[in-house]
């Protein structure tokens, strides 16, 4: 695992990013999005999972919810150690290692998967899917580490849209199991995913690579830790990230559980939003790369919010054709939402560097090495927003029997995401330090 370092890396050198830089990134950045997709699909595996689990498991609705939930946990917070993985073992070696990790839980799962399997055991298993879920907060620092400041948008929007889409395929394979072969085989959705494992694994260990100048830097960690600005984008990403993974993990038991959906019937309609959320990914960061993050965050909130209120008046009158449609729309605004807050987060601790005096190349170390660290923590804490959104679900479907009161809740959540970054980023000109002021309209 020693190979393939590269030892000097300055994607802000224009001569350096046209005559080799910009062809070693891409390389990197398709390779990672295989192993990342993976990672998706398998931390996303109980969502269908679920949908196999009929009565004969004697599982009620809160019990599958709280499955999912227990994988939405598990996945939060091992983001946060493979954030810092990424420098320790470097971005091919982890890529490599985290990918054949994925072993131990579809082989698990593939292992338990039948009646009479006691619910502790399930949980066991959920939660070691988990850590599909810390591939990306390794990706994306890896991804950060290889583009200049004007390209991240675009390339953390296409390695994030691409990871994603690993959710809606595999509750595509699941409906192609359900349709043919029916809801008694989970297990060839596990049987299709081991040797694709194995192939992300070897594809990272063939063709990507580790940069020497990324260093663990314990210190960057502390300082993105005691940054208010880290904390203020968790809030917005909870906001965004939170509600896609949550949204994914529980569509299908929403379906089954509120409107009375077969698995089947559930399966085919499941993969179209995340499907969809995912795809529209790097438009969200294309569109703050041109317009600036911060304005396409506020408006993507308030159209959220508008969304929510289809999906509360759907449910109170019982009509899926209108649920379907305000719930998509949801999908499709969490992806550009992804978008364009993470691409908000390399430009506000690039603006700090400016404050601070920083020029050129220097500057742009400072942001990817304090931005780089905000990024696992922050994912971490956006998907625990999965976590707080199927625990919602949960609780109001045991209490009320539909999840109207959640949504009732997301939408007062997505209110008080547009308040902050109105009031944050774009009400006026805000400090990044105390001088010299700075405008966050264009990060």
């Amino acid at each position: 695992m020693a190979g393939r370092w590269i030892e000097q890396w300055e994607p802000e050198d224009e001569t350096f990013w046209h005559e080799s830089g910009e062809r070693v990134a891409r390389r990197n950045l398709w390779f990672s999005v295989l192993s990342e997709h993976i990672g998706f699909s398998i931390w996303s595996l109980w969502s269908v999972m679920v949908l196999f689990m009929g009565p004969e498991y004697g599982i009620d609705p809160a019990g599958k919810f709280f499955l999912i939930s227990t994988a939405t946990l598990v996945g939060a917070v091992v983001r946060v150690p493979y954030t810092f993985a990424v420098a320790l073992f470097g971005g091919r070696n982890w890529t490599v290692i985290s990918a054949l990790t994925l072993l131990v839980p579809t082989v698990a799962a593939l292992v338990v998967m039948e009646p009479g399997t006691s619910y502790t055991t399930f949980l066991v298993v959920a939660g070691l899917t988990g850590i599909g879920g810390g591939n990306f907060a390794s990706s994306m620092t890896n991804i950060n580490a290889f583009f200049p400041l004007r390209k991240k948008g675009w390339a953390l929007g296409l390695n994030a849209g691409g990871g994603n889409i690993g959710v809606p395929v595999v509750q595509l394979v699941g409906l192609l199991v359900i349709g043919t072969a029916g809801a008694a085989y989970p297990r060839i959705v596990l049987g299709v995913y081991i040797p694709l494992i194995i192939v992300a694994a070897l594809c990272a260990a063939f063709r990507m690579d580790n940069l020497r100048p990324v260093q663990n830097d314990t210190g960057a960690a502390l300082q993105a830790v005691r940054d208010p600005h880290t904390w203020i984008m968790s809030v917005l990403y909870i906001g965004t990230f939170g509600s896609f993974i949550g949204y994914s993990f529980a569509f299908g038991l929403v379906l089954q559980t509120q409107f009375g959906r077969t698995p089947l019937q559930a399966a085919s309609l499941t993969f179209i939003g995340p499907l969809l959320g995912s795809l529209i990914r790097p438009a969200g960061g294309w569109l703050a790369d041109r317009y600036g993050g911060a304005r396409i965050t506020l408006w993507n909130f308030a159209a959220m919010a508008a969304a929510t209120g289809v999906v509360v008046y759907a449910s109170g009158i019982e009509s899926l054709g209108v649920f379907l449609v305000g719930f998509i729309a949801l999908f499709v605004l969490t992806g550009l939402g992804n978008g364009s807050t993470f691409k908000m987060i390399p430009g506000i601790f690039h603006a700090k560097a400016i404050s601070k005096g920083l020029r050129g190349e220097e500057a742009a170390a400072y942001g990817r090495r304090l931005s780089g660290a905000a990024m696992g923590l922050i994912g971490a804490v956006g998907a625990l927003g999965g976590l707080a959104i199927n625990l919602a679900f949960r609780q109001s479907f045991a209490t009320s029997g539909t999840g109207t009161a959640a949504f009732w809740t997301f939408l007062a959540f997505y209110a008080v995401c547009f308040t902050v970054t109105w009031s944050v980023y774009l009400r006026r000109t805000a400090a990044v330090s105390a001088k010299p002021q700075l405008s966050y309209a264009e990060v």
